[in-house]
């Protein structure tokens, strides 16, 4: 959806599909609000006024924090098409210099989707309070640390929203089946929840396609139901909609109409899913759908309640289910475990996206994510981050026996998350949308203050179960942190003693060792200059492969790289070194496949590169180590080599490249044997459909016959096979760094490097074509 002007039909269906998900947390909040608002003290006030009053508290905290800030004025700060956390976060470190990124470079902001057409980011005015937070890294350090605990709140609530949702549309059974004890309604509501996370690795998307009329359908019902009760029990409920009963609500009921504001604010959790969820949708889709047909079925749905409730008091525990008429009732409750379900599914699928997004950005240890759907781009699963959300939200069920008690925490998470995003938008506003720092600030208050008098009621609530989501938030930043501040250190010393380009030149063009058919990609998070680790490796080794690159994959802050643009290529020394540098630029919510086939778009670039260098071509870029292009960008890309086909996993060589490993490989039956292990092994990563591809050089004119040398030495040297070097590093605090460094490094830090996935695996390269450089770092 990222910048596309959708048409008419396009927009309907989208408003259509995002009633399935984005609304989906939102628009079963009518199951619980009422029953957890009168829950405490306020159960005692069983007045019209009292009831009128809370369900206008419901209309206007619906109204403004939905309708207003997130639908009218947060969902415009989307970045590219994408909203959420991150995407703000990622505004900001484009606008101003906020980012904690390393290998930035100048070449990054060249790529199409940096700029976005909404934003002017080339005449970015000056900003007293902007320069004051790039100055100062503490000050940026913050900043970051906010992002990770908004994003460990959503986490947070990846494990609350299925425990809540799943126990309160089971514990509806109770109204009608008087013997349903209490652990069965749990037992059954665990089942479901176990049976929810079991199925997340076989993808939701089988399923998906009935999300939306199921959806549609329970938001039209509980409309329905609403109007029923409206008609039937009190049709002057429409004066609730009328802020004079907040007044009197709390003139009488004082200090206990305060306390019971965290059952109201359960009316409004599930918007913040509707911003994290816009890039499947995009704006005009998601607002459609709310004003249209959420808005005013949750509006009509609370009214009705409302009515119902102002005529019998004693349905407070159980009041959405008893205001169902007898012969609707199990249809209803059939539709509202239904719809538990969809909703915990797409805060689940959030709580992934939200893990693979912290990873790309360097504060998440590794971890195995998994397309879901083939059709869908960016639904993803993570097994790691499933199987902890379904021991907590099992231990949030079991041992809270209680949805007032997960409401509570639920609640409370929530407005946390909030405050996080008011506070990230008044920064967009400021920076990002250059408005007058008034407009910020008032933004600020203004929905700050509604979310802190809100914040204040559900402070209360933390010794009664509020402390859940406070702990687990604080926990999952802690980890964050800790692995970003490890990885940002070990880049530092990285770049501190990276190797002279002199020491590189004295080697001469057989680097000091013998020169052998292959190519090696060596792996480093440096974009300029050469890794100590080559340097180890060269030492420790007598043989390196013919043709060298060096390959750096990186984040850029924006969400998706197009494919065209992922590819840096430049070149190390001079052309007889045959050394080569690749830099892979991904965006943090470009997520790729097991056949993305990272070697054959390497070599069809570095042979792009070696005939637009040739050429003089203007779109070289210049580095310390080399000019650098985006050859994909090239009218010609493509021409240079041809990929060719075999059902044989044994390739056949050229003459020239026969020889060559005739030299070699007749004289070591042990190399025969490892080369032949090699393709077989290999041979997945090259596979498309149970085919093999291999280049060969076309038959082209060439003005310069170098040119010719070096791409076919190039070709030889994939038929001969591709080897991947990746440092294996061991992060260690010093010895007179301080307990905590100390406790953060060694303990914390190594515990999650050996338990994570390697970055092998992260990467899908097979064991046989590995070679790890081991590296020990002692960081401060």
């Amino acid at each position: 959806m990222v910048g596309s002007k959708l048409q008419g039909k396009e927009v309907i269906f989208l408003a259509y599909q995002s009633l399935g998900t984005a609304f989906a947390d939102l628009s079963i909040s009518p199951i619980y609000v009422y029953k957890v608002t009168f829950s405490g003290k306020l159960r005692d006030y069983q007045t019209e006024d009292v009831v009128f009053g809370v369900c206008s508290l419901i209309f206007w905290t619906l109204t403004i924090v939905s309708l207003f800030k997130y639908v009218i004025i947060t969902l415009t700060a989307d970045d590219n098409g994408e909203g959420g956390t991150f995407a703000l976060y990622s505004l900001l470190c484009r606008h101003a210099k906020f980012g904690l990124l390393p290998n930035y470079q100048t070449a990054d902001e060249e790529i199409s989707t940096y700029h976005s057409p909404n934003y002017s980011l080339r005449r970015t005015p000056s900003s007293r309070f902007r320069r004051s937070i790039e100055r100062l890294k503490r000050r940026k350090t913050l900043l970051l640390l906010l992002i990770l605990f908004g994003a460990s709140l959503g986490v947070t609530l990846g494990a609350l929203t299925p425990a809540i949702s799943v126990l309160s549309s089971i514990e509806g059974a109770q109204t009608r089946v008087t013997s349903l004890h209490k652990r069965s309604v749990i037992a059954i509501a665990s089942v479901v929840l176990i049976g929810l996370f079991v199925l997340q690795h076989r993808g939701t998307y089988r399923a998906a396609f009935l999300f939306a009329p199921i959806m549609i359908l329970w938001s039209l019902s509980i409309a329905a139901i609403g109007i029923y009760n409206i008609i039937v029990w009190n049709p002057n409920v429409y004066k609730a909609l009328c802020p004079y009963y907040i007044v009197e609500f709390f003139r009488h009921t004082g200090i206990d109409g305060w306390i019971s504001l965290g059952g109201v604010l359960l009316c409004i959790t599930g918007t913040e899913v509707m911003f994290a969820e816009l890039g499947y949708f995009s704006a005009a889709p998601v607002r459609i759908a709310f004003l249209c047909v959420t808005y005013p079925c949750l509006v009509l749905q609370y009214l009705g309640q409302a009515a119902f409730l102002s005529k019998n008091f004693t349905a407070f525990p159980r009041s959405f289910y008893a205001s169902i008429p007898d012969p609707l009732f199990w249809p209803f409750f059939a539709m509202a475990v239904l719809a538990a379900i969809i909703a915990s599914e797409t805060v689940i699928s959030a709580a992934c996206s939200l893990v693979k997004q912290s990873q790309a950005l360097g504060c998440f240890p590794r971890v195995k994510i998994l397309h879901t759907s083939r059709w869908i781009k960016g639904r993803i699963y993570v097994p790691e981050l499933n199987w902890v959300l379904m021991i907590l939200c099992l231990a949030v069920a079991v041992g809270f026996r209680d949805t007032n008690r997960m409401a509570y925490a639920f609640a409370f998470a929530w407005i946390l998350k909030a405050f996080v995003t008011t506070w990230l938008m008044s920064l967009v506003i400021h920076l990002v949308w250059h408005k007058n720092p008034a407009v910020a600030v008032s933004f600020c208050l203004l929905f700050g203050s509604i979310e802190t008098i809100y914040f204040s009621s559900a402070c209360l609530k933390i010794p009664k179960g509020a402390w859940v989501p406070l702990f687990l938030s604080v926990l999952f930043t802690f980890v964050m942190y800790i692995w970003h501040y490890a990885t940002r250190k070990k880049y530092k010393i990285d770049l501190n003693n990276k190797v002279p380009m002199k020491w590189i030149l004295n080697l001469g063009p057989t680097l000091g060792v013998l020169r052998v058919p292959g190519i090696g990609l060596f792996y480093t998070d440096l974009a300029t200059g050469i890794p100590a680790t080559f340097a180890h490796f060269l030492s420790n080794l007598p043989a390196f492969y013919q043709v060298a690159v060096f390959v750096c994959v990186k984040t850029v802050p924006i969400p998706h790289v197009p494919h065209k643009e992922r590819y840096l290529i430049g070149r190390i020394g001079p052309k007889s070194y045959r050394l080569y540098r690749c830099i892979v630029r991904n965006g943090y919510k470009d997520v790729h496949r097991k056949d993305d086939d990272l070697e054959n778009d390497l070599i069809m670039s570095i042979a792009e590169f070696i005939q637009l260098e040739s050429e003089g071509s203007g779109t070289l870029d210049g580095s310390m180590d080399g000019r650098m292009a985006v050859v994909r960008t090239s009218d010609k890309f493509g021409t240079r080599l041809a990929v060719l086909e075999s059902d044989n996993p044994t390739i056949s060589y050229s003459p020239s490249f026969s020889d060559s490993m005739g030299s070699s490989c007749s004289k070591s039956a042990a190399l025969k044997k490892l080369h032949s292990i090699y393709v077989k092994e290999s041979s997945h990563l090259t596979r498309r459909r149970g085919r093999l591809y291999h280049f060969e050089l076309l038959e082209t004119k060439f003005k310069n016959p170098q040119v010719k040398e070096e791409l076919l030495l190039l070709v030889e040297a994939q038929h001969a096979g591709v080897t991947y070097v990746m440092g294996h590093s061991h992060v260690k605090a010093r010895s007179h760094s301080s307990f905590l460094k100390k406790f953060a490094i060694n303990a914390v830090y190594s515990f999650l490097s050996e338990n994570c996935r390697s970055p092998a695996v992260a990467l899908n390269i097979p064991q046989v074509c590995l070679i790890e450089v081991g590296m020990k770092y002692h960081v401060l």
